[in-house]
């Protein structure tokens, strides 16, 4: 039976591993952020900067393994069988829940994550052994570290609102003294600020680097026995009041002598700073359990501590409640899979990019939809400006706003080069994280790094006036789905652990197989498929936005785009009529999703339509004419598109009549048609062949006749042998639909022939309509099917 206990070790070692890597991919969040979204220094700088953190950070942390110890249960009271289901348990959790947030790209804590498991496991083995004992289940407090435990949360819920706060509250300051123009600023005010920061940021240096570290307990004053960790806590103001002095001679020198960019320094040290914190701090989440379940196995079979020889129910673990020393060698290495995890990761990237995009002062991609409590939010946020404009002299008011006057964004050639937020807002981001990890640490209250960096970032995002009326409600909807993960965390975590714990209890052997087996498949299809979707996004059909200002330009730059909705839309179309033809619900789910995203992408290009406009000069003024009209059909052809694949899949969901084979047959026919005629079109627009165009829409009348043919048949159809109203609705709603979108597809070729060929006279053409108004607003379908209720409850 012992055997099976090295097993446990051995697949702790390798989870151990694992874990670093999908912890670090979640954590990078932590000191990346500010560094990445400034663009102070290059990417490369900003990777060998943390690197270097990390690796030190690793390597002084050994005193912060007492957590999964000590921490949350009272291991004098379990047996070293009980202990090893906990860790193996905790272990196995962490690393699923870990790599489900990296997938999906958003940030959560591996602190409140290890804190949740470990108490969701031992809550599950002493639940099982009280009832084993026959004792009463209020013994179970005797199993539990209560009071250090309910520390732990309080803190890291109080870490999140403290965080917020005095983040926006810093900001709104720094950026009262020192505006948007903080560049222009006199040297005495760079060096005032870099003093103030690089203080900040340096003593948190101290104090989470020596916390770890044998050093804090090194005898600094033989008389009194003062340790070096004592003497930095007496002589804080001290301490600080030289650093202060100091550093802001340094600054001065730096500014004037060197003609540096202090705030550059200010977010190098503070990258260092926090990877340092991050490293020294949440190393313990990682490698924490499996050094423990390494120390207790060591023990279990070391006859100088197991003295009797007791079996694996019976030896007791009181000796982890005593400080053990970790081996360096486990935390240099931990180290060294940590720095090789920070260069690699795409998921790191992506949970990065989260943070960036919540967090920018500019316009991007929100990933995030408004509800009802984001909405409420900016409401009540609205009526407080507001309410404190009313008591806020003009005067002071135009003072304040002109020092918060974004100045224009300068011209970069690649757009991934454009800063999410300038230095300034960094240097405060890395400050007022590293001053309240530092208090909390010297404190030793108890905080999640995760949580109070990225309420820092939210709460500077606030106070810098990013969150503006454009982007308000996206970005919290952002901040509180990231909140609500987190409480999502703790919850799984406590579950997931206790059920794997009991699983565990059941029979170890087989179920550690099981249970192993599974997490590791798990793992290899989340990676398989993140990696999947990482080249998917590569090579996907995707639409680009207009730059060319010219009408000429924005042709040949859109006609990438026209031949890419024609191939997606002649793709949907088909598939909506094949998924009608076999009943195929998940072919026609698949083709509602497509349709969706083609949709959204279209809405983008119109949402740019705002800075395509302001980057034209006077003499272009055709060519936002020109655009417009495009996206205007474009949009046209997806909600016809978007109709014919929800009416077909509400059809299908609702199990309602199949279409007769005549009917199914002439929509083949009609597809056959419309085949041949977007084929023709994306030829043309592929090939830049322009004059083409005039050939399909020569062609346009046949179709129209095929549509109304079919549609008069239908009629006779319907008056003579058709029984079925919904198949009939259904019918006559495709074709309609389909005649409506040919009619859009040749408004489209419309406006390409005239704008292209010069030669073609406008009185020839019947259809062309004049759309810059019509456009800018969302076609309304009368007809369009229901899908909020009965049609898609299934899924």
């Amino acid at each position: 039976m012992d055997n099976i206990y090295l097993v446990m070790i051995i697949a702790l070692i390798v989870l151990a591993v694992a874990d670093l890597v999908v912890g670090v991919s979640n954590d990078a969040v932590n000191f990346l952020n500010s560094a990445i979204g400034s663009k102070a220094i290059s990417f490369k700088t900003i990777m060998i900067v943390a690197s270097v953190g990390v690796a030190v950070g690793a390597i002084f942390s050994s005193g912060l393994m007492e957590v999964a110890r000590k921490g949350i249960f009272k291991p004098e009271n379990f047996v070293f069988h009980e202990i090893m289901i906990i860790f193996m348990a905790v272990m196995i959790t962490d690393i699923l829940l870990l790599d489900f947030f990296n997938s999906i790209g958003m940030p959560t804590s591996t602190t409140v994550s290890i804190v949740f498991e470990l108490l969701g496991a031992a809550v599950a083995v002493a639940l099982i052994r009280i009832s084993n004992q026959g004792d009463n289940y209020d013994t179970l407090l005797q199993y539990i570290n209560t009071t250090q435990a309910t520390g732990i949360i309080i803190g890291i819920l109080l870490s999140v609102v403290v965080a917020f706060s005095i983040g926006a509250f810093v900001q709104w300051i720094t950026r009262l003294l020192l505006s948007y123009n903080f560049q222009e600023k006199a040297s005495w005010v760079g060096a005032s600020f870099g003093g103030i920061a690089l203080t900040a940021i340096t003593y948190f240096i101290f104090v989470k680097g020596i916390k770890g570290t044998d050093y804090s307990s090194m005898i600094v004053d033989k008389a009194s026995s003062l340790t070096l960790k004592e003497f930095l806590e007496i002589h804080v103001l001290s301490i600080v009041s030289i650093s202060l002095v100091v550093w802001s001679i340094v600054s001065y020198l730096i500014i004037s002598l060197l003609n540096t960019n202090i705030y550059k320094l200010i977010i190098i040290v503070g990258t260092f700073a926090l990877a340092l914190a991050f490293a020294g701090n949440d190393l313990v989440n990682f490698i924490g359990v499996p050094i423990a379940g390494w120390q207790s196995y060591d023990a279990f079979m070391n006859p100088a501590i197991n003295v009797n020889g007791l079996p694996a129910t019976e030896f007791s673990m009181g000796f982890l409640g005593k400080t053990v020393a970790t081996p360096t060698m486990f935390l240099v290495i931990a180290g060294l899979v940590m720095v090789v995890t920070l260069w690699f990761s795409s998921k790191a990237k992506a949970v990065v990019k989260t943070s960036l995009d919540l967090s920018s002062q500019e316009q991007t991609k929100e990933r995030f939809k408004p509800n009802f409590l984001s909405r409420g939010l900016v409401r009540i946020a609205i009526g407080v400006s507001q309410g404190i404009n009313k008591i806020t002299p003009e005067s002071w008011q135009i003072k304040i706003d002109k020092q918060f006057e974004v100045p224009p964004v300068a011209v970069y050639k690649n757009k991934e080069d454009i800063p999410a937020f300038d230095m300034v807002r960094a240097a405060v981001n890395l400050m007022v994280a590293g001053v309240l990890i530092s208090i909390a640490t010297s404190k030793g209250y108890p905080l999640s790094t995760t949580y109070v960096t990225f309420m820092v970032a939210m709460g500077t995002s606030l106070a810098d006036r990013a969150w503006g009326a454009e982007s308000a409600v996206y970005r919290v909807a952002g901040v509180l789905n990231v909140i609500g993960g987190w409480f999502f965390t703790a919850i799984v975590a406590f579950l997931a652990a206790g059920l794997i714990a009991f699983l565990l209890n059941i029979h170890l052997p087989s179920m550690l197989a099981v249970l192993l087996s599974l997490a590791a498949f798990l793992l290899i299809r989340n990676y398989v498929v993140h990696n999947k979707k990482a080249k998917e996004a590569k090579v996907e059909d995707s639409l680009k936005k207009a730059e060319s200002s010219s009408v000429q330009g924005v042709i040949h730059e859109s006609a990438d785009n026209i031949a890419n909705v024609v191939k997606r839309g002649n793709k949907i179309y088909t598939s909506a009529i094949n998924g009608l033809a076999k009943q195929d619900l998940h072919m026609l789910k698949k083709n509602r999703k497509n349709i969706t995203k083609l949709s959204n992408e279209i809405d983008e290009l119109r949402d740019n339509i705002f800075y395509f406009i302001k980057n034209l000069d006077e003499t272009s003024i055709g060519a936002s004419n020109f655009y417009i009209n495009i996206l205007g059909y474009l949009q046209d052809i997806t909600q016809s598109l978007e109709y014919i694949s929800k009416a077909s899949l509400k059809h299908v969901n609702n199990n309602h009549k199949k279409l007769k084979f005549n009917q199914i047959k002439e929509l083949k026919q009609v597809d056959e048609a419309l085949e041949m005629l977007f084929n023709k079109t994306k030829q043309a627009f592929d090939s830049r062949s322009f004059e083409e165009i005039g050939s399909v829409l020569a062609s346009k009348e046949v179709i129209f006749e095929l549509v109304y043919e079919k549609i008069q048949t239908q009629v006779a159809r319907t008056r003579t042998e058709e029984s079925s109203p919904k198949n009939t609705t259904l019918y006559f709603s495709l074709l309609l639909e389909t005649k409506d979108l040919l009619k859009a597809t040749m408004n489209l070729l419309e406006e390409y022939h005239i704008a292209h060929d010069d030669s073609v006279e406008p009185a020839t053409i019947t259809i062309i309509k004049d759309k810059i108004t019509d456009t800018t607003n969302t076609k309304t379908k009368g007809s369009e099917p229901d899908t909020s209720e009965d049609s898609e409850d299934s899924e």
